[in-house]
């Protein structure tokens, strides 16, 4: 995975001071490596029944379409508050620094559904685990949690447990 890493731009101090910010619209735009991004996301789910894949706002919305129609299911996007049209389930959940909310169409995931989660990166795991919890509220069945990629140092993966976590490219420090 070292020829998609390499399409990734790596920006010091932004947003500010001491972090590395890992921009994948440089990856995006490189047609194969954006194909290849999603033929290796959708390797590890093929044969697997996902109804739905949600993405995470908003650049979960740029990969969970592709995975949703690759797959055959259906796509729900997870939003910040008061942007989805109609009546919603929330959920806050801890930042580093104070609070955040998500919210999903209280009608997105029925009982039983098989949704798969979808965001960009995995860092810290509050916004990813935020939106498990809304699936499991709606009475859905999270079959996974997949992303592009995944800052292990950070230990997001340790806020999903129970949950089968797929991350393409890592990075370690």
């Amino acid at each position: 995975m070292d020829e998609l890493k390499k399409l990734i731009r790596e920006i010091p101090d932004h947003p500010k001071p001491g972090i590395l910010f890992y921009d994948l619209t440089t990856l995006l735009q490189d047609p194969g490596g954006f194909h290849l991004l999603v033929d290796r996301l959708c390797e590890r789910y093929n044969g697997r029944k996902v109804d739905i894949v949600a993405g995470i706002e908003a650049r979960g919305f740029i990969f969970a379409p592709a995975l949703a129609y690759r797959l055959g299911a259906g796509f729900v996007p997870v939003r910040k508050p008061k942007k989805l049209p109609w009546k919603t389930v929330s959920v806050t959940y801890q930042l580093e620094y104070g609070s955040d909310q998500l919210e999903i169409h209280q009608d997105a995931v029925k009982p039983g559904q098989r949704v798969l989660i979808c965001d960009d990166l995995l860092a810290t795991g509050g916004t990813a685990s935020a939106a498990i919890e809304l699936v499991r509220k709606l009475g859905g069945e999270v079959v996974g949690a997949a992303f592009a990629v995944e800052l292990s140092f950070l230990n997001g993966r340790g806020k999903l447990p129970s949950v089968d976590v797929f991350s393409l490219l890592k990075y370690d420090k």
